[in-house]
């Protein structure tokens, strides 16, 4: 797969707009008041932008990924390296601070959640969003609430591996991941968008299928090599078809596919200075991940206004992001096609005959 593509930049922008769209809410807003969210009469706010858009493309780049792959196991290594690592930094260094700004009643160390905290939250399935005593005092109470959709992006990269035996029947590929779609589309529009916020279920429901139908999208659009479809006037008629969605109230009909179609259209088109915006690195999962704690550690000990949370939090999640790729994560990736452990040569010994 070529570099020449604006993704490294595009993946930073969405990272930044859950940044910004996160502040509201943390300091004691609320998303609905973002100015996108308005003009496009309470269709849309910026984290919604930003968890389509990575998911979208991650469906793209790990479906090219699976074919790739020399062996189930290489593809998996590839996925641990990515998500692992830096998480699991990050979720060290929470720990660490959270004793700071602890403020409970009863000691820390006495509260079992203390000691889950990571475990649950590295295993992605067990997501712990509280530790009580912690920042309970902000407007919202959550250590890091970016964590929930790894989850959901872990098991999408699970279910995709159920191809890889199959992966060269590029036929079939294109048939199954076609129908899925399909379905997934009809249930979403048909069912679970009806039931959305009106119980556990249907929210969790509602979630799962947004974001994994834009994911499965994605993957379709790999199976058809879209990175080939580098046509402006398309692109400009997707844009078109949004805007006009958004003016006639119908843009959750139609975001799975045309949406999903502007942002790889968008990504692949290169643009100078964009498409060589990956030589910085590709800060954009260091930015998720550290921006949600960072941003509440400033309403704890600054109770920041809503510009200067959004103005602060995102300088120090592009330095962390910076930071944690460079350090942490291209270190990590270094290691995707090598061996864990190095081998061991054993030669014969020399048998000297006189």
């Amino acid at each position: 797969m070529t570099k020449n593509n604006n993704f490294d930049f595009l993946r930073f922008l969405f990272a930044l707009f859950v940044v910004i769209s996160h502040a509201y809410p943390l300091s004691g807003g609320s998303e609905t008041s973002q100015w996108i969210y308005q003009i496009t009469n309470g269709q849309i706010v910026l984290a919604r932008i930003g968890l389509y858009g990575f998911f979208v493309i991650s469906g793209f780049f790990i479906f090219k990924s699976l074919q790739r792959s020399k062996s189930l196991g290489n593809y998996y290594r590839k996925r641990f390296l990515r998500l692992f690592p830096g998480l699991s930094i990050v979720l060290v260094i929470t720990v660490l601070c959270i004793p700071f700004v602890y403020e409970g009643t009863t000691p820390l160390i006495t509260k079992p959640e203390f000691y889950t905290y990571l475990p649950y939250n590295l295993s992605l399935y067990g997501f712990q969003p509280v530790v009580s005593g912690v920042f309970d005092d902000n407007p919202y109470h959550s250590i890091n609430g970016s964590l929930w959709t790894i989850r959901y992006e872990f098991s999408l990269y699970i279910a995709l591996s159920l191809l890889f035996f199959i992966r060269q029947k590029i036929i079939v590929i294109r048939s199954m991941i076609g129908v899925v779609f399909v379905g997934l589309l009809v249930i979403y529009n048909c069912y679970l968008n009806r039931l959305s916020g009106s119980s556990i279920f249907g929210m969790l429901g509602y979630e799962i299928l947004d974001l994994g139908t834009f994911f499965v999208c994605g993957s379709l659009l790999a199976a058809f090599n879209f990175e080939k479809v580098k046509n402006v006037g398309f692109l400009l008629f997707g844009i078109t078809a949004i805007i006009i969605s958004f003016y006639f109230n119908f843009f959750d009909e139609i975001k799975h596919v045309v949406l999903s179609i502007t942002i790889l259209l968008i990504g692949f088109i290169p643009v100078p200075f964009f498409s060589n915006f990956g030589r910085i690195g590709d800060m954009s999962y260091g930015i998720y991940i550290y921006s949600f704690p960072v941003q509440q550690m400033l309403m704890h000990y600054f109770k920041l206004n809503l510009y200067e949370l959004m103005i602060h939090s995102t300088a120090i999640s592009i330095f962390l992001g910076y930071f944690s790729w460079h350090l942490i994560e291209k270190k990590a990736l270094s290691y995707k096609n090598k061996p864990f452990f190095s081998e061991t040569k054993i030669y014969p010994k020399k048998v000297h005959i006189d």
